[in-house]
């Protein structure tokens, strides 16, 4: 028995990932890489089926000039030679969050799209989902996992230690994760240094991600997350964890373009059917706070549309009143928006300023008469 213990000791030390404290250097390029050995070729496969289903998917936005403009950030950071083999999808879908498959597919999810402010802090996010395909993570995880998997299924043999075993093992795949999660964090911070833009964007991301989440949690009435202790079955180091490595060691490199005006001149056309995918989240506190974060130079008027939405929504007497203002606010930054005023008429029947109300649904009816609820908010008038 105490040799099969030593044994299993042994291969659980040999699970264990190398330490990442220290920013990586790049490794070596090369040039349309082909996958090797029998795992990296059976990852791939799986990998390109799952492409082929995400080019039809309904949620895919296909807008030819948002993908390029994002795929000349990830160009940008990373570097031209480099990019060429990724292919970027960009999906509908209002969470903050994007992966990369080994075979270079890259997705972008809409929420990440609403929440960074710049391009700097999307090429931090981009440079660390760049970072897993070249440091090839999903062939070490898979093998990592494999080696686990048997070790714990050997255990059954160990008897009264079985579990103890059995339990390390698994414990091992996700902290074998959340080190490839930092090496990828610090690999992106090494291709900001060597880009256009700001290393310091890229703590700036984990800061409001906290905040948002104790927004949602207050908003919620439920506790706020721990962020200085790590799950047993995390995949990816704490937030703070995150923020403040990445902050301390950008701290000496000087600033350099952050693109922010850039960034929302390019992804602004997309900000309103964003806004809309958040609001129905149901998230009154984190979609407040991100409002506000968004508004920070100003309130313009599809934020102020959507924070009246907001509060119309969750329907408080009280938040009637202030969506209505909210909505007037709107039409005070842009006159024809007719969205605006169907919720400000909404807001106000519900409110029981029927007269009010009847005025600025008709005023929307004129300016959208084609609209799909033209009909049911006719009736609704007209009682």
């Amino acid at each position: 028995m105490k040799k099969r213990l030593a044994a299993v000791a042994v291969a659980l030390a040999g699970l264990a990932a190398p330490g990442a404290t220290a920013v990586p250097e790049l490794p070596p390029y090369a040039e349309a890489y082909q996958p090797q050995g029998t795992d990296e070729r059976g990852i791939w496969m799986l990998a390109d089926e799952d492409e082929r289903v995400l080019r039809d998917s309904k949620f895919l936005i296909g807008d030819p000039a948002l993908r390029d403009y994002v795929t000349a950030i990830l160009c940008r950071t990373v570097g031209r030679d480099r990019c060429h083999g990724v292919r970027i999808y960009i999906l509908r879908v209002a969470a903050f969050n994007a992966n990369m498959t080994p075979n270079g597919t890259m997705q972008i999810w809409s929420g990440l799209l609403l929440r960074v402010r710049s391009e700097a802090e999307l090429a931090a996010v981009l440079g660390h989902e760049f970072a897993h395909f070249e440091l090839r993570h999903g062939l070490a995880g898979f093998r990592h996992q494999r080696a686990a998997l048997d070790i714990a299924a050997w255990a059954g043999f160990l008897g009264q230690y079985g579990g103890a075993v059995r339990q390390g093992a698994m414990g091992s795949i996700y902290q074998f994760s959340r080190e490839q999660e930092r090496q990828a964090d610090l690999l992106s911070l090494k291709y900001l240094k060597q880009s256009p833009y700001s290393a310091q964007a890229a703590a700036h991301i984990w800061e409001r991600m906290m905040a948002e989440a104790d927004a949602t949690a207050l908003g919620r009435k439920q506790k706020s997350t721990r962020y200085n202790r790590v799950p047993y079955f995390a995949t990816h180091p704490t937030n703070l964890d995150r923020a403040t490595y990445l902050a301390d060691l950008a701290r000496d490199v000087p600033a350099r373009t952050e693109g922010d005006a850039a960034y929302v001149d390019r992804v602004g056309t997309w900000r309103r059917e964003f806004l809309a995918d958040q609001l129905k989240l149901n998230d009154f506190g984190g979609t407040e706070y991100l409002l506000g974060q968004l508004a920070a130079s100003g309130w313009s008027a599809d934020l102020l549309y959507a924070r009246g939405e907001l509060y119309r929504m969750r329907g408080h007497p009280r938040d009637l009143a202030a969506a209505a203002d909210f909505y007037r606010a709107a039409l005070a930054k842009q006159a024809e928006l007719p969205e605006a005023y169907r919720g400000l008429g909404l807001a106000l029947l519900r409110n029981q300023q029927r007269a009010q109300g009847c005025e600025a649904i008709q005023h929307y009816l004129a300016l959208h008469p084609s609209a799909p609820d033209a009909a049911m908010l006719s009736t609704m008038i007209s009682q």
